[in-house]
């Protein structure tokens, strides 16, 4: 299982084994491609109240769905999870999986992207929702519109395909 690089994943865009709606160029690094960050959130209630870990359960019931405008910022406070998601749609054609991980400059602030679930596996067609915490000391404002995370995409042996829970997740949906 090899990681593609710039090249390939151009080759790939190309051929249509990636799609990514929009697409911006310019986001595609060396062994990566930038994804931006939405204005909807979703925003936890402070419940006081036990939420089961279980299957079923659902993090809409324990959650406020926003939008925030372009100029506008969400403001995550130290030690708090809100839920973002990405501008972008992206689909993994047979043979290709891939990893969301977070941005080095956001990291070294306390911003991380993902909680738990950074892989992607193949055949998502969906955009892609951020477990976003700070774990730094400093209150964080964060951006719609900004390259918040990257895609490493990486070749998969076998014709296997994500059909899971998430599987399709937009904007409307999240």
């Amino acid at each position: 299982m090899s990681v593609l690089g710039r090249q390939a994943i151009l080759q790939a865009i190309e051929a249509g084994a990636i799609s990514i709606t929009p697409f911006t160029p310019e986001l595609v690094g060396p062994a990566s491609v930038d994804l931006t960050l939405a204005g909807t959130f979703r925003v936890f209630r402070k419940v006081h109240q036990v939420v089961e870990v279980r299957e079923n359960t659902d993090y809409r019931e324990f959650t406020d769905k926003m939008e925030v405008p372009e100029d506008k910022h969400i403001l995550i406070m130290p030690g708090e999870t809100i839920l973002g998601i990405t501008r972008e749609r992206l689909r993994l054609g047979p043979g290709l999986c891939g990893w969301l991980e977070g941005r080095s400059r956001f990291a070294r602030l306390g911003l991380m992207v993902h909680i738990s679930a950074p892989f992607m596996g193949p055949g998502i067609d969906s955009q892609q929702v951020l477990e976003m915490s700070n774990f730094g000391p400093a209150p964080l404002e964060v951006y719609p519109g900004i390259p918040i995370c990257q895609f490493v995409f990486q070749r998969l042996e076998g014709n296997e395909k994500y059909e899971g829970h998430f599987a399709g997740q937009t904007e409307e949906s999240f």
